[in-house]
């Protein structure tokens, strides 16, 4: 079954942040608007705002922006709603809206994500020959769905009483998230939306904006675009590990594994660099969504750091509503494999995610046992650097070891990768099998090349500070002339490396 299923991608170009488009026309238009419009209404700016956005989702495909509209039209209906009963002391009627609300947003994404992915099973385990039209997976249709679901559990929680329409719009639709993230919460944005100070130009954040827009569009480009044909020629040749797959020796197959390991964290990395980037040039300042994850010492800590408003999410609306741990050990484990597995499968309507997100769960329950043991002093561990370095090194192993099935087209495409990592079953990957059919970097890439490249992109990761940490450790401090004219020579490095089309892992969940 294939990791995601063919007729759920998108058919259509989105715009890119990593685009001439955007980066010369849109982003300085819809800059130049805002702070013009600002002067004479904070109404009318904010509703530019939502309006480009609108056209930035629309850019895409024209057709799904009503159902983006429709969706936040009815889920803010819904809050209003919830709102009149609870005033009107009618909190049954409340809670079934709750219920209602969250039952059409799911229905909506699992339609639209799942539908051709059921189908197929039932016709594998049936013989049936059921299908479907082609289902062409709205852009950012899981970011957008679970925004506004955190929206109604808040709503019925109390914490919402905003409910002017054109911000609710804008909350959804602010385009430097809409597509990747971070999923965003009511109460962080809003009281934002409703400042003076947003809708006047602030240079320092614009310059301060520029830098992280320019560090993430580095990360993209220059890192993890670099990884990319190297990734596609192991996975892919490969094959789908049926019948008689193609053998990579343990390096190859480390090597796979250890380029899509870089190439997804600078990728993501990257992209939630340019939206915090972005949103900051207008004022807006949106939750820190990444922050080095292969530094951490265990795998309760990467998920802290990885996808942070996601794992977020999974645990107040899923895993704490399951019974989180309050009802005993055994329970709690069981609500950790139960979380993570549509955790994964939120990811992508196959198999190769579901398997994703089942051994992240059970990474996190054998975690959770032996952190109980160590509090018992049942077993030891180093002290100091030697335990952190060990904890960091165990961690990484595990989260590339997830990684094989994540990328995966495939569960015996995965297998057949892993068997060859841990020395299982392996033999050479014939040049031509690697090659063939495949982006034109990846001939002249040697072993000692991309072993070069693996090894400054674990320097980095391991080493190296999070961009956004590193640039509002000293909120107070401007940059200087000298730092910006450095950026800006930057920037027209990545700007010369444009041409090739190249989406974002993250467009594709």
């Amino acid at each position: 079954m294939s990791g995601i299923v063919p007729q759920a991608r998108s058919i259509v170009r989105p715009m890119l942040f990593n685009s001439y488009e955007f980066l010369f026309l849109f982003l300085p238009l819809t800059l130049f608007g805002f702070f013009s419009l600002s002067r004479i209404s904070q109404a009318h700016a904010a509703g530019w705002l939502a309006l480009t956005s609108l056209l930035f989702y629309g850019f895409w495909d024209a057709t799904y922006v009503w159902l983006l509209l429709a969706s936040i039209t009815c889920n803010h209906g819904f809050g209003r709603w919830m709102n009149h009963a609870e005033v009107s002391g009618r909190p049954i009627l409340k809670r079934r809206l709750l219920q209602g609300s969250i039952a059409a947003n799911l229905a909506l994404l699992a339609y639209f994500k799942y539908a051709n992915f059921f189908i197929d099973n039932v016709n594998a385990v049936a013989g049936a020959h059921w299908s479907l039209e082609a289902i062409v997976l709205p852009m950012g249709i899981s970011f957008f769905t679970f925004t506004q679901i955190a929206f109604l559990v808040d709503t019925h929680q109390g914490k919402v009483r905003e409910c002017d329409f054109v911000h609710y719009v804008l909350f959804v639709t602010f385009f430097p998230h809409l597509i990747a993230g971070p999923v965003l919460h009511h109460k962080d944005m809003m009281p934002q939306f409703a400042k003076a100070i947003t809708y006047r130009v602030n240079w320092q954040n614009v310059a301060t904006g520029l830098l992280l827009l320019t560090l993430g569009l580095c990360k993209k480009t220059l890192w993890a675009d670099s990884f990319a044909p190297y990734v596609t020629g192991i996975f892919d040749a490969v094959g789908d590990g049926a019948s008689t797959p193609t053998l990579p020796t343990t390096y190859e197959a480390w090597a796979g594994a250890l380029a899509y390991t870089l190439q997804i964290y600078f990728d993501f990395s990257g992209y939630t660099d340019m939206a915090l980037g972005i949103a900051l040039m207008f004022n807006i300042r949106l939750p820190v969504n990444f922050n080095s994850p292969y530094q951490a010492t265990n795998i309760i800590e990467f998920w802290r750091r990885w996808h942070i408003t996601l794992s977020t999410f999974l645990r107040d609306y899923l895993y704490i509503p399951l019974g989180g741990n309050r009802h005993g050990v055994a329970r709690r484990h069981v609500n950790l494999l139960a979380t993570m597995l549509l955790g994964g499968l939120w990811h992508g309507a196959g198999w190769t995610f579901v398997i994703w997100g089942g051994l992240h769960g059970l990474y996190l329950v054998v975690n959770h046992l032996w952190q109980s043991l160590l509090r018992r002093g049942l077993v030891a561990w180093p002290p100091g650097l030697l335990g952190r370095l060990l904890g960091v090194a165990i961690t990484f192993v595990a989260v590339v070891t997830a990684w094989v099935f994540f990328r995966a087209d495939s569960v015996p495409q995965a297998l057949v990768l892993l068997k060859a990592m841990y020395c299982i079953e392996a033999r050479s990957i014939s040049f031509e099998a690697v090659t063939h059919g495949h982006l034109i970097e990846i001939v002249s890439m040697s072993g000692r090349d991309l072993s070069r490249l693996i090894l400054l992109g674990l320097l980095w990761v391991w080493l190296l500070p999070n961009s956004a940490n590193m640039v509002f450790r000293d909120r107070g401090a401007a940059l200087t002339w000298v730092q910006l004219l450095g950026v800006c020579a930057l920037l027209c490095v990545v700007i010369d490396r444009f041409g090739n089309y190249s989406p974002f892992l993250y467009f594709q969940f």
